[in-house]
This record gives structure tokens, C-alpha cells and sequence, in this order.
């Protein structure tokens, strides 16, 4: 459509004001509906937790109750101010209280802010966590709201998915049914703040600035830390900025906690084993839905451990999994058929809709049935939901593809026993994340086209002959690097690629691991300069099919900026480092008889 300015302007006029109308009916329709109130709830060591109930008005049944706990505000504060939907439009429907609650020291409850708040397995008199937390909020409710029917279920998308997480241990008898959907799960080896032990520094920054201003008390908004923080080519600014202590010196200036705490906990010490909740997912009692999409950028890696972690700690369990091909949180949209150079062939949010419903209905009011196959499962390439008795798929086979010469990804190692690959790693002008320049993360990265890094002297490429059959991997993804360094540290991502016909390049799955955690994340090492030393990187699940046709490339390079820090080749502390301390690096991979560097995946017969 091509409007002349006047008419444009009018043209957007119509649109906004028809959607301010769509959203004041849908306002209008809770209203209608519901009754809210707003309580302060009693913890058991007396501080109280802000919480929003919203009531059915139909009292001729006994209704179950939702809870979401959140960080991010139960906003719109006041008894006759109501939000415009409660998410899946199956929970009207089904009548539930739905309950939301700022968490403690978070927005209008009281208490101080914890960071993803440690499990306490053995509490000692009115010792506090979201486990308790969460157990005194459910055991209020039911006391305290009339028409509930004695069941309680839990939902919440990434860090209110940690909340979620965080009620099974020890749960309230009540408690029957939980959802946590791309929870913040291990924020060292792969959420959120460190990947591997390699610092994601352009999300931390963007998270913090908005998150983590100081407050007093209750407060029912919050600034930024600094809003000068204005950026509009996120790669020119961090390259700039310099090291990342000048994200304080020049911005935070020591306001930020949570930033000082991730800055100075840079291996994973006790700060970040307490904030591990998976080692406590044990001896649980409710059922549990896990949810997540392949192009998570935060919290893939929560998803899939969270699964794991219970199915490998509960002999008996309901625990199911469900994985689309989303984006964070993108299974509540209305419609998500294509991503970044993928298209899915059709609307596929349905699914997510349909299980989540099924699941709460039959959990929280003994009503339908829930008897799916425990893993859900969607497969990128070939379009297709598939199903599975667990997570990751039973019947696959090793397939494992070794890098040789000429960027030869081969079935077999090469049988000479000199060879490698080599490339200069320079900070000062380090391998950019996206091809875009712009001012903030580009949602589309985990699934972009990557020929735009392809000819890069510091991007090493191997792939495969054109594919005579189709390839289905399911499952996770093991590299086997033997590198050399002329230096101390460095860097290693590898990305897996689906090769088009049309040479597109797209990107299926990529980590980074910093080489100085490849044996130990609480105790890393320095490389020796020069020695050939062995290095283990795994990556996240796939579930993908190369089609016919296709190639299997893999990229190997040794930055991935600014979405994770510049890494200075010396074994140090990188908060501390200067920009004096940021040298190059001559990073060689073996690929010969003795040093086989290789990938190994899992193959999944299809017969469909």
C-alpha cells in the first residue's frame, strides 16, 4: 500500500485507535468477569508479598487457582485496573482464580531482592526461599479465598519460569500441577549470563539497566540505572567501551548488585552453585509440563536440563516436554509460522495452546484427559511435530563427522598424521554475531543466515558433500576440538549450519565455551602456548533434518561479539583486565590421525 503522508497519518490513526478499542473491550470483558482485589500476603518470616487475585464472578462452581510470581511487576496496580488478557484465552474459560504476585523485593512487596534466591533444602526456623515463598502464598489463598476447590497450579515464562521451578521442592500438598517455560535454570554453564563460562555481555548490560535500579522500599516503577545508556550499533559501542569494567566505570558506577555479582563470581564458585536448582528437582510431587523453543536465545539450555534434572531424579514422575521452534516466550503468540530465514509451514503456537490447556484442566479440576507422549517435539527442516516416550529420542544412532582438509566435513578422519587449520583471533576487530547494525539484540541471530561471516579469515568452515538423502539429528551435540594456541585462553563457537541449494547458510545451533573452563567450570586452566590440548564442547539439543540436497557445514571461530565479552588470550580475570591486556591469538585446530577433531550427533530413522 502507498498513501500520500496525510493519508498515512489518518491511516495510522484508524489503526491505533481500533486497537486501543480491541484492547478496552478486552479490559472490559475481564471486568465483566472477574472481581480483583489486591492483598498483601504474609511470608512466615513476616514480610509480605504484594499479590493481585482476580475471582471469577460465577459461584456455582468451586474454581482452581493459577499463580504466576514474577519480578517484572503484577502491574496494573489498583482493585479497577485489569490487564487486557491472562494469557492462554483457556484459563477464562476454564474459570480459574488467576493470581499474580511481585516476588520479594521486587516492585510493590517488601523484603530485599535476591538473584535467582538459593534453594535452602534444610530451613532452620523462618529461614526463606521461593520454595517457602511459594508454599506460604498457595497455603494463604486457600484460606483466605473463597470457591477454590483445594487445587493450585504454577506457570511462569523465564525468569517467572525459575519461579515455577522453584515450588516443586518441598511443594504444598495442594500444589498439583506446574509449568515452568524456558526457566533460568543454571546461569553459568548456560543461561542468561554465561554460556560455558563465557560472559554474555550485550544482554547482561540491556537486562541490568532496566532491571536492576536500587530501591528503598515498595516501588511500583523503575528507572534506569542510567539513561544515557543510548546505543544505535551495538557493535561500534562495545568495541569502543572497551573492557567491561567501563560498563561501570562509565555507566552503573557500583548501583547495580546484581551486575557486581555477576562480574566478580566469573567461575563457578558457590554464588552460582546455590543459584543451580537442579540439583534439588528431586522427590517431586506435582505433575510438570516443561516448555521451550530451539531459538531460545536466553534459557534453551534451562528447558532441556530442567526436563533432564527431573527425569533423572524422580524414578516415578508426570514430567513432559514441549519444544517448538520459538523464540523466548514466542508459543504465547497468537501465530509464530516463520523466523528469521525459516518458514514452518503453518501456525505452530496451536500446539503449545492445546497441551497447556489440556494439562492444567486435567491436573487443576479432574476434567478431560492428559495422555500425550511425554516429549513433544518439533523438528525445524522437515516441519513436523514428532513424538517421543522421552527426551532425547530413544532409537538414534551415532553419526559423527570429522573436520579434514579443503573444509572437508567427512565420515572418516584423515590418515595423515600432520594437519591443521589456523586463523588469527583479534579482539580489535573481533567475528560479529549478526550482520545487523543496530542498537539493541537481533532477535533472529540463533536462526540467521550466516554468509556474512563465511569469508572472514578468522571463520573456519567445514561441510559436507551434498546430501543424496535426507539427515534427521535429534538430540545433543558433542564437538571435539584439538587446539593450539600461541597464547593462554581463547574462545571456541561452534555453529552448526544447514547448506541450501542456494548456498544459503542457516544457522541451526551455535555455543561458546571458554577454552580455560574446557576440563573445570570452578577450576579453570591456562592453555600451555603451543601444546596441542584436547577441548569438549557441547552444545545445545537439535532436532532438525537436512534435507536432500543440503549441506552440513560447521563454523568454527574464536568471537562472537558483543553478545558474548572479547576474551583477552591471557589467563586472567577478564573484569579486570585493561585494554592494554586484549592481544591476538594464532588458534590452530587439528585435524589429522592423531588429533581427529570431530562433531558427533544423534540420527533419528524416520519412517513416516
Amino acid at each position: 500500500m502507498c498513501l500520500p503522508a496525510n493519508r498515512k497519518i489518518v491511516f495510522i490513526s484508524l489503526v491505533l485507535l481500533l486497537l486501543v478499542s480491541k484492547t478496552q473491550s478486552q479490559i472490559q470483558s475481564l471486568q465483566n468477569l472477574y472481581v480483583k482485589s489486591e492483598r498483601m500476603i504474609p511470608m512466615r518470616d513476616g514480610v509480605k508479598l504484594f499479590t493481585a487475585i482476580y475471582i471469577p464472578r460465577d459461584t456455582i462452581e468451586l474454581h482452581p487457582i493459577l499463580l504466576s510470581r514474577t519480578p517484572y511487576s503484577c502491574e496494573p496496580y489498583g482493585e479497577t485496573s485489569y490487564p487486557f488478557n491472562f494469557g492462554n484465552s483457556s484459563f477464562i474459560k476454564e474459570k480459574y482464580i488467576i493470581v499474580y504476585q511481585d516476588v520479594r523485593g521486587r516492585y510493590m512487596s517488601e523484603g530485599k531482592f535476591t538473584e535467582v534466591t538459593p534453594h535452602l533444602p534444610n530451613k532452620k526456623g523462618n529461614e526463606t526461599d521461593e520454595s517457602s515463598d511459594a508454599y506460604d502464598t498457595i497455603d494463604w489463598l486457600l484460606k483466605n479465598i473463597k470457591g477454590n476447590n483445594g487445587r493450585v497450579g504454577i506457570h511462569g515464562i523465564s525468569y517467572p519460569g525459575f519461579y515455577a521451578t522453584a515450588a516443586l521442592p518441598n511443594a504444598h500438598p495442594a500444589l498439583k500441577a506446574v509449568s515452568p517455560q524456558a526457566p533460568v535454570t543454571d546461569e553459568f554453564e548456560g543461561d542468561d549470563v554465561y554460556h560455558r563460562g563465557a560472559f554474555f555481555l550485550l544482554d547482561n548490560v540491556d537486562f541490568l539497566n532496566e532491571f536492576d535500579y536500587p530501591r528503598k522500599g515498595p516501588l511500583m516503577n523503575y528507572p534506569v540505572l542510567d539513561s544515557s545508556l543510548k546505543i544505535k550499533d551495538t557493535y561500534q559501542f562495545y568495541l569502543g567501551l572497551g573492557p567491561i569494567r567501563n560498563v561501570n566505570h562509565f555507566y552503573f558506577k557500583n548501583r547495580s548488585q546484581v551486575w557486581n555479582e555477576y562480574i566478580s563470581h566469573d567461575k563457578k564458585d558457590a554464588y552460582w552453585k546455590a543459584r543451580n536448582i537442579r540439583p534439588h528437582l528431586k522427590n517431586l510431587k506435582p505433575a510438570v509440563l516443561v516448555v521451550g523453543g530451539w531459538f531460545d536465545a536466553e534459557d534453551l539450555f534451562g528447558t532441556l536440563k530442567t526436563y533432564e534434572a527431573i527425569e533423572q531424579q524422580n524414578p516415578v514422575n508426570n514430567n513432559y516436554l514441549l519444544v517448538g521452534p520459538w523464540t523466548h516466550g514466542s508459543w504465547t503468540r497468537n501465530n509464530f509460522s516463520a523466523y528469521a530465514s525459516y518458514h514452518f509451514g503453518g501456525n505452530t503456537t496451536g500446539k503449545f495452546f492445546e497441551i497447556e490447556a489440556d494439562f492444567f484442566r486435567y491436573y487443576l479440576k479432574n476434567m478431560g484427559s492428559f495422555n500425550p507422549p511425554e516429549a513433544n517435539i518439533f523438528f525445524t527442516g522437515a516441519n513436523k511435530w514428532r513424538s517421543f516416550s522421552k527426551w532425547p529420542a530413544p532409537g538414534t544412532t551415532k553419526f559423527k563427522l570429522y573436520f579434514n582438509k579443503n573444509g572437508r566435513l567427512s565420515s572418516s578422519a584423515e590418515k595423515s598424521y600432520k594437519g591443521f587449520e589456523q586463523y588469527v583471533s583479534d579482539p580489535a576487530n573481533p567475528v560479529p554475531y549478526t550482520a545487523l547494525r543496530i542498537g539493541f539484540r537481533d532477535q533472529s541471530y540463533p536462526g540467521a543466515d550466516q554468509r556474512f561471516v563465511s569469508k572472514r579469515p578468522d571463520v573456519l568452515f567445514f561441510e559436507t558433500e551434498t546430501l543424496n538423502e535426507p539427515v534427521t539429528l535429534a538430540g545433543p551435540i558433542i564437538t571435539r576440538l584439538f587446539a593450539s594456541i600461541n597464547d593462554t585462553d581463547a574462545d571456541f563457537v561452534v555453529k552448526v549450519i544447514d547448506v541450501y541449494p542456494d548456498s544459503l547458510q542457516q544457522l541451526v545451533r551455535a555455543e561458546v565455551l571458554r577454552g580455560k573452563f574446557r576440563n573445570s567450570y570452578t577450576n579453570p586452566q591456562p592453555f600451555v602456548p603451543g601444546k596441542i590440548t584436547p577441548l569438549k564442547l557441547v552444545l545445545n539439543d537439535i532436532a532438525h533434518e537436512f534435507k536432500a540436497g543440503h549441506k552440513i557445514m560447521v563454523q568454527i571461530q574464536s568471537s562472537w561479539f558483543p553478545l558474548v565479552d572479547r576474551n583477552p588470550h591471557q589467563f586472567m580475570t577478564i573484569s579486570e583486565a585493561e585494554e592494554s591486556d586484549f592481544k591476538k591469538a594464532t588458534i590452530k585446530i587439528h585435524r589429522n590421525a592423531k588429533y581427529p577433531s570431530s562433531i558427533e550427533f544423534q540420527q533419528l530413522q524416520i519412517i513416516d
